[in-house]
């Protein structure tokens, strides 16, 4: 968890220096996450390297918040914005009026409901439900109970994990029952519910953290029922997380966490600069394979999403019920790279 306390004071700023190239704008969503603390970390060293100037804000998961940090932006007259909207639905006002003036928008993370962006960059986040599914869907043999610790259903991101892992439990592992648990990307809520499942249900061999703001709650709460052991030990329960930060890729070597999908945090805050800075320039893409080991999709019309590699990763780097993963120590892992 070392790398939160360098990045959390970029995040309160508001300018950057990018080398006098166009001005952009990115809003963080949060910072109180290993996850989205790196991405703060990432972006302006990628402002750098593209030669574009940052304006940054941070909404702090607050809708609301974004739509007053756009109006900054605009009056900054910023030539384009990257934001990353937990509420996916409530952004389409300020999207409206970001078009209306004529700015590009880059959603990074998440997509919006409706409202015109000119890319989105995210990984397959229905990949992700259906990785840690068929991982523990493979541990467990089939069979038993899992938690599966739910994000934010108004976010297109907890919907598409939630939609996915459940598909992909029903289709292919009948023998095994899912309990749904709604924690807003609250990780203290995530504990509490984690706990009363425990409590009622002493059989549960597996958890699916949609994303690692759950990790150390859940971890807390598994070592004060005794059952923070080993893989080798029956009462092990079987953890997939979700982000691949370096306290899950820790975790996993130390066989508490069975494993986690890479979220690719430095390539979201690289490719939402770098389509931004095509969009200033005039460019347009369409569908197809990327130069970077990903595939633009059109989602809808008018709308298109890169979406980024983003692996499974585990202890031994084995393949579970079809589904490669790379080993947790593999130099290729953002989360590696910070170590």
């Amino acid at each position: 968890m070392g790398i939160v306390l360098a990045v959390v004071l970029s995040a309160c700023g508001t300018s950057g220096s990018g080398g006098g190239g166009p001005v952009v704008g990115v809003d963080y969503p949060r910072s109180d996450t290993d996850f989205w603390n790196s991405y703060i970390k990432y972006t302006p060293e990628s402002a750098k390297e593209l030669g574009l100037e940052l304006k940054t804000t941070n909404s702090q998961n607050d809708v609301a918040k974004l739509a007053a940090n756009v109006q900054t932006f605009i009056s900054q007259g910023v030539k384009g914005v990257a934001m990353a909207p937990q509420d996916t639905a409530a952004i389409a006002p300020a999207l409206e009026q970001l078009a209306a003036k004529k700015i590009p928008v880059v959603t990074v993370d998440t997509r919006p409901d409706s409202g015109d962006v000119f890319m989105v960059v995210r990984a397959d986040n229905r990949a992700y439900g259906e990785k840690a599914c068929r991982f523990l869907g493979a541990k467990l043999a089939g069979k038993g109970k899992v938690v599966m610790l739910q994000g934010d259903l108004a976010s297109i991101n907890g919907r598409d994990r939630t939609e996915a892992f459940n598909d992909c439990m029903k289709a292919n592992y009948p023998g095994i029952t899912v309990l749904g648990e709604a924690t807003n990307w609250d990780g203290a809520v995530a504990a509490q519910k984690l706990q009363t499942d425990l409590t009622a249900n002493p059989d549960i061999k597996g958890v699916y953290m949609q994303s690692s703001f759950a990790l150390s709650g859940t971890l807390q709460v598994l070592k004060q029922k005794d059952l923070l052991v080993g893989p080798s030990d029956p009462k092990h329960v079987f953890i997939v997380s979700n982000d691949g930060i370096p306290e899950e890729l820790k975790n996993i070597a130390d066989g508490h966490v069975d494993a986690t999908v890479s979220q690719p945090a430095d390539l979201y805050a690289k490719y939402a600069l770098q389509y931004l800075k095509a969009a200033i320039n005039g460019e347009s893409f369409k569908p197809g394979k990327t130069d970077h080991d990903s595939t633009i999709v059109q989602v809808r019309d008018g709308l298109l999403e890169d979406q980024l590699s983003a692996p499974l990763v585990t202890a031994d780097g084995g393949t579970f019920d079809g589904v490669p993963s790379l080993k947790h120590d593999d130099k290729s892992l953002w989360g590696n790279k910070l170590q």
